[in-house]
């Protein structure tokens, strides 16, 4: 489950509530793209869960990418930030992909 909070005066969180309900999965290593769609590591608990969910604004799941491992983490790079980086204990995969990662001003 991923939740979301109101920041308040940039300081405090309010208003917590689920984004989405991954189930079993666990959720971590959290990014945007610009769309405001949130990718994250998925899995730990299901092998056949483990690898990377995408989220609509919404909540909804897009889609997953599979991988044959735990991942640990995940960011977007490159020029255009459409090169999708994602470790696990002893790799590091990356793929091309068909949106673009948020920048921080």
């Amino acid at each position: 489950m991923i939740l979301v909070y109101d920041v308040i005066d940039g300081s405090r969180f309010a208003n917590g509530r689920m984004f989405c309900d991954m189930g079993p999965a666990m959720a971590d290593g959290l990014t945007c793209v610009l769309d405001g769609t949130v990718w994250t590591r998925s899995g730990w608990v299901d092998p056949s869960l483990d690898g990377v969910s995408s989220f609509s604004p919404g909540g909804e799941l897009i889609g997953r990418i599979h991988l044959p491992e735990v991942v640990s983490n995940l960011c977007f790079g490159g020029h255009l930030r459409t090169r999708l980086f994602i470790t696990v204990a002893q790799s590091v995969y990356d793929t091309y992909v068909q949106t673009q990662g948020a920048a921080f001003p």
